[in-house]
């Protein structure tokens, strides 16, 4: 037996108890992808759990998913999912080049791939922007596109959030792009398409939904997403219990089971909250904490080589400067910074020159305020 048709039967013996399974903890329901042939399957990428909910849809058919580098370093894990579906490894905060040939071999070998082109979960309920090399490939595959849009996912276990909350939850591909169909369009116009098919926005949603998504300690985990509190205008101050968030400062929210806040001042919802950091962090306004802007304590770094070695470089206390990151005797200018991103929670890779490195936080920092620094320090280099 081959390896595809041993990964083949692997598939159709586990469907059924994994269908079962997905669908009763997140109360989801689902449309079956009926297409022949080779497939490169887009959905968005709303939670931790978007294989899984994506592969309900994939009764009649096999699918290997790209899938983030770190995996790859589990040990026994690792080589587990390797024997069992053989995901494809996709370095973040790097080109991805490497992961774009491997996908191409299996699409023109008559597999079907399915790719996450957002590159990471959304934090705040809203699609982020995909790769601009997606519509490249789709074209160069020879295989059918089609998109797929998961709604209900993101209030269903949110990236920042402990635990998933019993909601609605529902996937369904939008539509399926033949290979002559994508030979007649631009990389530009097929970019577009996967844009506009798989844009999901959580809070449109629940305007039309009005669900209820319960669980245990709802808020918990909310100050890995909000790094910056609205009244004091710190970064990094912001704590959880139960279904509050709250600042020393006074500042305190309800999350409700609708994902709203109460009071719905001076934001209603995640996404409000999250473009009114981000523009205050572009203007300036937050209150600087010495030298550094903010730090962290406790952090792991380490380097990443060949064969997804892992290194222990140093751990220590992590500073933001306004022009580089330092962590014990290493200072990384963030011009020389080629690409960052987060993985989870608790990871933040970067890579300069050709060195790929990983920040590691087992004590719950928040390290998305790292990224928005990163972005924000370099966007007009």
């Amino acid at each position: 037996m081959d390896v595809y048709e041993r990964h083949r039967k692997i598939w159709r013996l586990l469907y059924g108890p994994v269908s079962f399974w997905i669908c009763r903890k997140f109360h989801m329901t689902h449309e079956d992808l009926e297409v022949d042939g080779p497939v490169l399957l887009v959905p968005n990428h709303v939670n931790a759990w978007d294989p899984l909910l994506v592969a309900m849809s994939l009764k009649h058919k096999q699918v290997y998913f790209v899938a983030s580098e770190h995996l790859f370093r589990l040990g026994f894990v690792s080589r587990a999912l390797s024997w069992l579906v053989a995901p494809i490894p996709r370095r973040k905060a790097s080109t991805g080049t490497d992961t774009v040939k491997a996908c191409l071999r299996h699409l023109r070998a008559g597999h079907s791939i399915c790719l996450f082109a957002e590159g990471e979960q959304c934090w705040d309920g809203r699609n982020n922007p995909i790769f601009s090399a997606t519509g490249k490939l789709a074209k160069s595959s020879g295989a059918s596109l089609v998109t797929y849009r998961l709604e209900g996912a993101y209030l269903s276990k949110p990236r920042w959030a402990r635990g998933v909350r019993r909601g609605r939850v529902h996937g369904h591909p939008v539509r399926i792009y033949s290979p002559e169909e994508l030979k007649t369009m631009s990389a530009a116009e097929v970019n577009a398409a996967i844009q506009r098919d798989c844009y999901e926005d959580a809070w449109a949603r629940q305007k039309d939904w009005q669900q209820d998504y319960k669980g245990r300690r709802l808020a918990e985990g909310l100050e890995r997403a909000m790094y910056l509190c609205p009244r004091c205008r710190r970064i990094g101050t912001l704590q959880t219990r139960d279904d509050r968030i709250f600042c020393a400062c006074g500042f305190s929210l309800q999350y409700t089971p609708k994902g709203l806040f109460s009071p719905a001042e001076p934001f209603a919802t995640i996404a409000d909250w999250e473009d009114w950091q981000k523009q205050a962090l572009h203007t300036r306004g937050y209150v600087r904490e010495g030298d550094a802007l903010f730090a962290d304590e406790d952090l792991l770094l380490t380097e990443i080589g060949p064969n997804h070695k892992e290194t222990e470089l140093r751990r220590g206390a992590l500073m933001q400067y306004e022009d580089r990151l330092a962590i014990g005797g290493f200072s990384f200018p963030l011009k020389d910074i080629r690409n960052m991103a987060p993985v989870q929670t608790y990871l933040l890779l970067f890579s300069v020159g050709d060195k790929y490195y990983q920040l590691r936080s087992d004590s719950g920092a928040n390290l998305r305020k790292y990224l928005e620094i990163w972005k924000e320090k370099t966007s007009s280099l």
